[in-house]
């Protein structure tokens, strides 16, 4: 199974047009979206071509491969529109021995950490910066965001398959990568 990675698509037609070419591009059976589809929220620029309803069209047909989570800036009106579950603050990927918890960050993230075990995957967007390094005992991992990256990061998703984390821009080319 491979799935394609991303958060913070924030209402940007242009952006998300991009994301759903690299998905073309890299053949994922799955899109994990790590919160905040459509609301650009009041501590960030609009992002360019912020279009919520083109966004909209473009992702509910994509409803069959997504699993997402709520993030900071989503909310219940934003629900009534997708026809794809938004709303849930987590969600769990097994992966052998470890498990990767999956949600945005603005909850649960390295400052409060979920209940997870000893080398379990902490998945989560949010920050806008790309991650993948190693504390209290867990891997922290963050595919930055697509539509409005922060510290000098590129617009930026992930892929992870066979173990192995691949951080890309969205023109594809790969930039990190990590293996469970």
């Amino acid at each position: 199974m491979k799935y394609l990675i991303a958060s913070d698509v924030h209402g940007s037609a242009y952006y998300c047009e991009k994301l759903i070419k690299a998905l073309e591009r890299e053949g994922a059976d799955k899109v994990i979206l790590l919160g905040d589809i459509l609301y650009h929220g009041p501590r960030n620029d609009l992002p360019k071509d912020y279009a919520p309803k083109s966004v909209i069209a473009m992702l509910n047909p994509l409803k069959d491969k997504l699993l997402c989570v709520r993030g900071n800036c989503d909310s219940e009106v934003d629900q009534m529109v997708l026809n794809f579950p938004i709303l849930a603050e987590y969600a769990l990927l097994s992966c052998g021995e470890k498990t990767v918890f999956i949600t945005h960050g603005h909850v649960w993230n390295t400052e409060n950490l979920p209940p997870m075990a000893e080398g379990d995957i902490l998945l989560h967007g949010h920050t806008h910066v790309p991650k993948c390094i190693q504390t209290c005992n867990i891997t922290y991992i963050n595919p930055g965001s697509v539509s409005i990256p922060k510290e000098d990061s590129p617009h930026s998703y992930m892929t992870f398959e066979n173990g192995k984390f691949l951080w890309k821009d969205l023109d594809g080319t790969e930039y990190m990568s990590y293996s469970i």
